[in-house]
């Protein structure tokens, strides 16, 4: 008996020795502000250390992602286990003036499991699975700015009750995040043929001449293919990053299928190089 509870005091203490080693990132919230912290699983339960700081996720539904609020006080910690089991643990503090609102938090970031892993069993990460792991971010991220009512600016371009809309260009990792909508304030039901963009080049020389060139979306959140009448859609293109000289600007082509209602909006070189 003596040599089992002394087998425990070792495993205990090596346990405490190990977690100490863990150095816990930081995040800041305030009272005024919504701090969302997207996660790789749904949360399954998340607790923080103290009354001043709140953490809200959905208990019925798991979802990805929680909301973090603070009062001012004393630093505390946030506990946050996945539907998988993983384990993630921060230092929370309050901050009066927020320079971050958004944390996509990576599995990297996990201090443990709550079933013990078997370090031989973890295969390395496939092609496919990275792909999976950005198409998600994408959609994740996506989804935040659709709910976002933040603008770059008024771009907006009618033809015939149709109205083409550029509300918000974001520039995140290497990407730009195209926040779009389109309004049909017409009595007819407009099906898309495509929505293009693309980088017009003013060449120079004697013969002046337009070039352009189409720029692939690397993703599309929420692309429609039909806006009813009296409705209007939202949603994202996700390209990769680029700037603009002088002489160079983007062009954002809406075409109708079997019909004419087609809209040429442009865009300066100054929107696509100053991003939100």
């Amino acid at each position: 008996m003596r040599v089992i509870i002394s087998i425990l005091t070792v495993l205990i203490f090596a346990f405490a020795k190990a977690q100490t080693t863990i150095k816990l990132d930081t995040i800041y919230a305030n009272d005024t502000k919504n701090v969302a912290l997207f996660f790789p699983e749904p949360i399954r339960q998340g607790i923080t250390g103290s009354d001043n700081f709140v953490f809200t996720y959905n208990r019925e539904k798991e979802q990805y992602f929680g909301l973090l609020q603070a009062k001012p006080g004393k630093e505390s910690n946030l506990l946050v286990v996945n539907r998988n089991g993983s384990i993630f643990s921060y230092i929370v503090r309050y901050k009066k003036q927020l320079s971050k609102l958004n944390y996509f938090i990576p599995i990297s970031s996990s201090i443990g499991n709550e079933k013990p892993i078997v370090t031989d069993s973890i295969l390395a990460e496939s092609s496919e699975e990275r792909i999976d792991n950005r198409i998600y971010y994408y959609q994740k991220f996506c989804a935040y700015l659709l709910n976002r009512k933040q603008r770059i600016g008024r771009i907006k371009k009618r033809n015939e009750g149709i109205v083409l809309s550029v509300e918000n260009i974001v520039f995140d990792k290497e990407e730009l995040y195209f926040v779009i909508q389109i309004e049909n304030n017409s009595t007819l039901d407009y099906y898309l043929n495509f929505l293009n963009l693309s980088i017009e080049t003013r060449q120079k020389g004697k013969r002046k001449s337009l070039q352009r060139l189409y720029q692939e979306p690397i993703y599309k959140h929420k692309s429609p293919s039909k806006i009813v009448e009296g409705q209007m859609v939202r949603f994202v293109y996700v390209l990769p990053k680029f700037s603009l000289s002088n002489d160079r600007r983007a062009i954002l082509e809406l075409n109708e299928m079997d019909g004419e209602r087609n809209i040429e909006m442009k865009l300066s070189h100054r929107y696509i190089n100053n991003p939100n």
